[in-house]
């Protein structure tokens, strides 16, 4: 038996709304950077990824996230 409506997840809400109400505070850019040298020394292409991601949020951040 197949569904079309989603099943819902309270705790998924939950989380979400969370998340939207909290604020989120990123390390300074130079420890970010620091993080991705140490990353790209080791070869470790998923910290790499996130550091650079987080070096990005950090320098530019999106409207309403100052």
């Amino acid at each position: 038996m197949n569904s079309t409506r989603p099943i819902r997840r309270p705790t998924e809400v939950a989380a979400l709304r969370a998340v939207a109400r909290s604020g989120r505070r990123l390390p300074p850019v130079t420890a970010l950077l620091a993080a991705l040298i140490e990353a790209n020394d080791r070869r470790d292409r998923e910290g790499v990824q996130l550091a650079a991601h987080l070096v990005v949020r950090a320098a530019a951040p999106e409207v309403g996230e100052a």
